[in-house]
């Protein structure tokens, strides 16, 4: 489906820590999502991801793709491949200043522009065609310990440059909202609650009746860097890590040292565990092997990195956690060159791993409602999107708060866009745009 039909009035675009959504505005009150013929079907759902290769034809060129593509070249030739997923999680990092691949180094914004590319191109969108509005989802809060929220506007600024267009940026649980509205026959204030792969994102919002002047009202949003990738992250630190080596000893002349926890930092970050395949940090890891206590543990995570298992490895732990969305067991099973895994985990276990992550969530839930001056009793309903919004022990802290009357599901990885691609053709479209964008 394309885009270039004049009846598209507008274009919304959730670009995603893990996955990118795009929806056009028609002219009738509608929205449309935009498919791509991917490798393994028709979906409306692009993966965020990168793919880089050494080119042929010119030295020092770099070949390149994007999306569930990107996924098929870099399973096809993993040892001569680059593969960066989850790069949006370094927006706002001030310390991120480019990505080394092969010989050429490229900043967020180059990342960005590539993937836009490869997402319009796989989405047979013209740029010449692009209609004036668009409209583009940004967290409430960027991922980080110490996010810069105005470094991380100035290379989506950048990054978005290549549309040639104007740029309005919406929080993302507001594009989720306004496509929640369009169900609703009857005023309503409702909290959307939006799980993305790096942030967790809530907005509370007036809808009024269909007909008034202003349908929807924005009231308060709240954000915090906690959710999908750190859920993918507990099972690894506590299933994973500690078979390469995490918690376990070194000699240092005549003392034994813990490893420091600095060597396995980079494997809570996907985007970063892609990168640690360079000359330094493998002399570096040889080095520790040699002092290890146990060398085994340290030649796993060795082989992790050389053999590029990182992304076989998360797609288990991915996999083992949408099982135990709908199991209260699952087993998490990998086979990889010098790595073996065979472990059983019960939903219960999982659950206590997430707990401090719950509890944070359950906070920035407290303040948005504080920020619109709310008790949980005045929210009519609770909107979950996202992919994490289905795991149980999410939902359930929303039941326990607001009521299982009250809790809606739907769309899960599509409501943003939607919204989003609606809000294009709203004469207050202005009013949607982020505090700090405007």
């Amino acid at each position: 489906m394309t885009i270039s039909s004049p009846a598209a009035c507008g274009v919304g675009i959730d670009f995603g820590t893990t996955n990118s959504v795009v929806a056009r505005a028609l002219d009738h009150g509608q929205s449309s999502l935009v498919e791509f013929a991917a490798p393994d079907g028709m979906t409306a759902v692009f993966r965020s991801a990168l793919c880089f290769w050494q080119g042929e034809t010119m030295r020092g060129a770099l070949g390149h793709e994007a999306g569930p593509w990107a996924i098929a070249e870099f399973l096809d030739f993993p040892q001569g491949s680059r593969f960066l997923q989850s790069f949006k999680s370094m927006a706002a990092n001030s310390l991120f200043e480019s990505a080394s691949l092969f010989d050429k180094r490229l900043r967020f914004e180059e990342l960005g522009q590539i993937f836009l590319k490869h997402l319009l191109t796989h989405g047979e969108i013209a740029l010449n065609d692009l209609p004036d509005t668009i409209v583009i989802g940004r967290p409430v809060r960027y991922v980080g310990a110490r996010p810069d929220a105005a470094l991380a506007r100035e290379r989506y600024d950048a990054m978005f440059a290549v549309l040639g267009r104007p740029i309005n940026y919406v929080y993302e649980p507001l594009g989720a909202a306004y496509s929640f509205a369009s169900r609703l026959a009857d005023p309503a204030t409702i909290l959307v609650a939006d799980f993305g792969g790096g942030t967790s994102d809530f907005s509370i919002v007036r809808v009024e009746a269909p007909g008034a002047a202003r349908r929807c009202v924005p009231l308060a949003s709240a954000g915090v860097g906690i959710a999908g990738d750190t859920f993918d992250y507990r099972i690894m630190d506590h299933l994973v890590l500690p078979l390469l080596g995490k918690g376990s000893t070194y000699r240092s002349f005549d003392k034994v040292l813990t490893i420091p926890a600095g060597h396995f930092a980079d494997f809570g970050d996907w985007s970063r565990l892609a990168l640690m395949r360079n000359r330094r940090t493998l002399a570096e890891l040889a080095r520790l092997q040699h002092s290890a206590t146990d060398p085994a543990m340290i030649q796993r995570m060795i082989a992790v990195i050389e053999s590029e298992l990182g992304h076989s490895l998360y797609e288990a732990v991915g996999q083992l956690k949408r099982t135990l969305s709908s199991e209260t067991h699952a087993e998490l099973h990998f086979r990889g060159p010098g790595l073996t895994i065979d472990a059983d985990v019960s939903r219960e276990d999982f659950e206590s791993w997430i707990a401090p992550d719950l509890r944070r969530i359950d906070q920035t839930v407290d303040e948005a409602l504080a920020k619109a001056g709310m008790s949980p009793d005045q929210i009519d309903h609770v909107f979950l999107t996202g992919g994490s919004s289905l795991i149980p022990a999410v939902r359930k802290l929303f039941q326990q708060r607001f009521g299982e009357q009250r809790i809606e599901q739907g769309n899960e990885l599509t409501s943003i866009a939607h919204g989003l691609a609606l809000m294009a053709v709203d004469p207050d479209l202005h009013s949607w745009v982020a505090a700090d964008d405007a």
